[in-house]
Formats: C-alpha cells, structure tokens, sequence
C-alpha cells in the first residue's frame, strides 16, 4: 500500500518548527502498519532533521554553529538575490538534509523517546513550506 499526502507549514523566520504530531497523524491516517514513512521537503533553503525533542537548547545550539559555519552577508557571496540570507540559507539546506526516512511500526513512525521530526527554517522572513509524505507498506 502507498499512501501520499502533502502538509504545509507557515514559519515565522529562522527557526525550528516541529512536524512530528502532523508527520504521526499522516502516518495513523494511511493504514499502514508496518513499512516505511519518507518526508521530502520542496524547498532549497530550508531542513528537515530528526533532533532532541525534549530540549530546545539543542536546536539553539545548532543555530549557533550554524550562524558560525554559514553567517549571513559574508563578502564571499556571490549569490545574493534575495538578500544576505539567501546564501547561507542554501549552505544550510545542503549541509542538513530535505528528506528523512522514517520506520513505520505498529501504524505509527518508530521514533526513539527523545526523538522529534522537524523543520529548520534558514531564511529570516516568514515562508510557507510544503512537505510531501509518502508511507510505504503493510
């Protein structure tokens, strides 16, 4: 059985924005039991990542390395169109990743107790985001 929905998100500017209660609904949804659950993002300047649930300090640390790793208006940039964000939003999008693979057990994702599906907005302005779902399986 496939079974393909896609959800959006509006975000309000850099940032994390967790997916997993939507992602686990989706899933619940499609009557898979057993299988795989993929998530593709549609967009080059945004994330999705598998991260710390419980501790938001962790997503703000990685912002921080982040911001060191790709700040924003660096000289060297030659893409610049949309600002001196868009270029460090595009070095972030391809260090991370724009889709995740999830095991699909008992009808929902079988994520670790700690674990958290979320969307990592590299740009500074608010963007509407569009995730494709798509559940495989029994």
């Amino acid at each position: 059985m496939i079974h393909q929905e896609e959800t959006t998100l509006d975000t309000r500017g850099r940032g994390t924005y967790e997916l997993t209660g939507t992602v686990q609904r989706i899933v619940a949804g499609s009557g898979v039991r057993t299988g795989l659950c993929h998530l593709f993002l549609r967009h080059t300047s945004a994330s999705l990542i598998l991260c710390e649930n419980a501790d938001p300090a962790v997503r703000t640390d990685l912002e921080t390395f982040m911001a060191r790793t790709a700040p924003d208006g660096d000289p060297a940039y030659t893409h610049t169109a949309e600002g001196p964000d868009d270029m460090p939003a595009h070095i972030r999008s391809v260090l991370t990743q724009n889709d995740l693979n999830l095991p699909v057990r008992d009808g929902v994702c079988a994520l670790g107790t700690w674990q958290g599906v979320f969307l990592w907005e590299h740009r500074t302005a608010p963007h509407r985001r569009s995730v494709v779902v798509t559940v495989t399986g029994d």
